[in-house]
């Protein structure tokens, strides 16, 4: 596995190798854009330096412990293993890897600058990639450290390894934690040649804004100096739209820029100045760099197959640099909420996150208020940032006075779907904690006091139905709601969740000789999922629970050790053994039924033979569970895939492919090991074979087949390749709804047959 990768050694960029920023960084060298000489260390040097420090399984255990419900829980555990990282000794073979692709850097300076005949150490960026960021409505939007105008060896490792501790910051464990990703993960490095921005900023291919009636906008802003300052919301920046299709510029809107961030002559740092006074009130960009901007930001937009892009760039010498891309994160349908009667207008702004809320106002002047934040209040604080995600989602409503469309608050409160004002310039000064207002986002208005909200949807046209239907992964009950909508119901509910927030093990309800609490909380859980998407199907999956991952909570001590866990007491095979646990399961779904809720249906998990099937419907009925309710199977183990046709001679309703255990089972690669991380593909031939065998059993025998692991929601060509097979439907996480649907859509009509 390579330790530092160059663009001419990258033949296929891989995100497994170069995370997300790093992989778009490498799409885009590749495909001729400007993009400022950079190297990548890989997610491979980082898994080397945990192994030659010792420190990975402390890493994980300092993750398994933590209460994600006391804030200090996570705080200490963030510091314990950040200091871990930045203490840590990086390996000979690594540290030699890094400078020998330095120097190369060095040497390009020679030969680009004329007259220099000495070889100067080259300032350059050192940016975090994580595996997990610039995902979908996840984005980890400035979660991941960046280090600016870095020079020399010494002070190049020490930035690598706070790039690597960025990992597991407090900010970064609770996002993580509440977009259910995996804790453990790994990061890439991006070393990149630092440009000397004199002025910089983001670009949209769309109106983040309005993404329906502003898909043919482009929309830039800047401001003097490096970009922090815009992502950080610090200043006022310059605002223009432009006609995607015409070229016209339709808007510009000079802001009054007061600080910017240069490099100092002397020290080489990135320091913070006054803008000179008669550069604060003109336009920054000239015409002609606002047309060249917006070509390259549509060129960027067409390279990424239409997926409209978030792109940063920066100026040196009156020439463009990119020096990021990532796909817009959040592009919702707009609801126009109208007001009925208005009280006073005390502030206006830029609506950033359209919508209407109202609340108590919560002024956060400082990181350590932000306990302060009850949900339902409105967040108000001179800029927002990555620290404070955790209570901006408790918010109704955020309003600031720094930042435009492209600062923190911005990105995070669309991802979030809050409505947000942005650039009030002294909301802090004018709202006082306590006071009850409405905030139009829509319109970028505050007012006092409580305003009726009329709600009127504006009728764009729908996304095209598919035949083959696009289900939801439903994690969390809180969600349902807002998924429903649009979703052709739940292709997989875990319960896990469900029951972990008691704090109390599953199993060990059965202990205490209280089987009726656990049905309680599986009851209340899946009956506000149903609710929500009935009659619409709702496949839940009995509790799968390996003995390692609950053994933090009430009752965990008393689980069993085992060598590997992943392939041992869990699923199907504990509820046949421990047959009170699933009989409390089963009376959940009695009383489920019993209130109406037909549309939940069971999903057995971890099943390889049949004869597991028929003792579990047995038992089933045996409890009382009537015989009209509808039982599958997840095939996640290719002893289930390859006798398919037994399971639905016995009698099955669906069968949903669990793809990442059925990926690890196949190709025989621990998908929790980073350092086969490169070897762990979906789309494998043994893969492909047990897809197409698995659809046309069950398509022979009316069974409905399903997917629900990762692999549709980020893989274009699986969800081809499955659609062209035959499956039925297809389940994935919410952010990926529209964009799976559209690509199932332009498979059908597009339809060529399967190869």
């Amino acid at each position: 596995m390579p330790i530092v990768m160059r663009i001419s050694d990258i033949d296929r960029p891989d995100v497994k190798l170069l995370g997300g920023k790093g992989l778009h960084l490498a799409e885009m060298m590749r495909g001729g854009f400007p993009v400022p000489e950079a190297f990548f260390i890989t997610t491979d040097a980082f898994v080397r330096f945990l192994e030659f420090n010792n420190i990975r399984a402390r890493i994980s255990t300092i993750l398994r412990q933590i209460i994600y419900e006391d804030p200090n829980s996570v705080k200490n555990a963030a510091n314990e293993i950040r200091n871990l990282i930045v203490k840590g000794e990086i390996p000979n073979s690594v540290k030699q890897a890094i400078v020998n692709a330095y120097d190369e850097m060095k040497f390009n300076s020679i030969r680009l600058i004329s007259g220099v005949t000495k070889m100067e150490e080259p300032f350059v960026s050192v940016r975090s990639s994580g595996v997990l960021e610039d995902m979908a409505k996840a984005s980890a939007a400035g979660q991941y450290e960046t280090f600016l105008n870095v020079r020399g060896e010494k002070e190049l490792m020490e930035s690598v390894k706070k790039c690597w501790a960025s990992l597991y910051s407090e900010r970064i464990i609770i996002y993580r934690h509440s977009h259910d990703q995996p804790q453990e993960t790994v990061i890439c490095v991006v070393v990149q040649r630092m440009i000397n921005s004199e002025k910089s900023g983001v670009t949209f291919t769309i109106d983040p804004t309005d993404p329906q009636d502003g898909a043919h906008k482009i929309v830039i802003e800047s401001v003097w100096g490096l970009g922090e300052t815009i992502v950080q919301g610090e200043d006022d920046p310059d605002h223009y739209e432009v006609d995607k299709n015409t070229g016209r510029v339709l808007d510009k809107r000079v802001g009054k820029k007061r600080i910017r961030r240069i490099r100092d002559i002397e020290t080489g740092k990135t320091v913070i100045d006054d803008v000179p006074e008669e550069k604060s009130d003109i336009q920054i960009l000239t015409d002609m760099e606002i047309l060249g901007i917006a070509s390259y930001a549509k060129n960027i937009e067409k390279f990424y197959e239409g997926r409209p892009q978030d792109i940063e760039w920066a100026v040196e010498n009156e020439k463009i640099y990119i020096v990021q891309t990532r796909a817009v994160t959040v592009l919702e349908k707009r609801v126009e909420e109208e007001l009925g009667e208005v009280g006073k207008e005390i502030l206006k702004g830029y609506g950033a996150s359209p919508g209407v809320a109202r609340g108590n106002v919560k002024i956060i002047r400082d990181i350590n208020e932000i306990d302060k934040v009850a949900k339902g209040d409105i967040l108000v604080a001179k800029m927002t940032e990555p620290g404070m995600v955790v209570s901006m989602e408790k918010a109704a409503a955020i309003v600031t006075d720094q930042g435009g469309a492209t600062s923190h608050a911005s990105i995070v409160s669309r991802e979030l779907g809050i409505p947000c004002i942005v650039g009030t310039g002294n909301a802090t000064q004018t709202l006082e904690d306590g006071m009850y207002v409405t905030v139009d986002a829509t319109h970028g208005i505050v007012y006092s006091g409580g305003v009726e909200v009329q709600k009127e949807e504006i009728h764009h046209a729908p996304a095209e139905r598919t035949r083959t239907e696009v289900k939801a992964n439903v994690a969390f009950p809180e969600i349902a709601e807002s998924v429903a909508p649009l979703a052709d119901g739940v292709g997989l509910l875990r319960l896990e969740h469900l029951v972990t927030k008691s704090g109390v093990h599953p199993a060990e309800w059965i202990r205490k000789g209280q089987p009726e609490e656990l049905t309680k909380i599986i009851f209340e859980g899946v009956r506000q999922v149903a609710k929500a998407f009935y009659p619409k199907p709702v496949w839940v999956r009995t509790l799968d629970i390996r003995t390692d991952e609950f053994r933090d909570l009430q009752g965990g001590e008393n689980e069993t050790t085992e060598a590997n866990p992943m392939l041992g007491f869990h699923g199907i095979r504990r509820d046949l053994e421990e047959i009170d646990l699933f009989k409390a399961q089963i009376e959940a779904f009695k009383q489920l039924h019993s209130e109406g809720l037909t549309n939940v249906e069971l999903m057995l998990p971890f099943i390889i033979k049949a004869d597991e099937l028929r003792k579990a419907k047995e038992l089933a009925r045996n409890f009382g569970l009537q015989s009209e309710v509808k039982i599958g199977i997840m095939c996640e183990t290719p002893a289930a895939a390859l006798s398919i046709e037994e399971f639905c001679e016995e009698g099955i309703s669906f069968v949903s492919f669990g793809s990442n255990d059925l990926t690890q089972l196949t190709t025989g690669v621990d998908r929790g090991n980073d350092k086969l991380i490169s070897l762990y593909d979906e789309m494998h031939p043994g893969m492909k074979f047990q897809f197409k065998h698995v659809i046309e059993t069950c398509n022979k025998y009316g069974v409905e087949t399903s997917i629900c692991g990762e692999l549709p929601s980020n893989r274009r060509d699986a969800v081809e390749f499955l659609v062209k097979a035959g499956i039925k439907s297809l389940s994935v996480n919410k952010d990926a709804i529209e964009k799976v649907r559209e690509w199932v859509a332009e498979t059908e009509n597009a339809r060529e047959g399967f190869g």
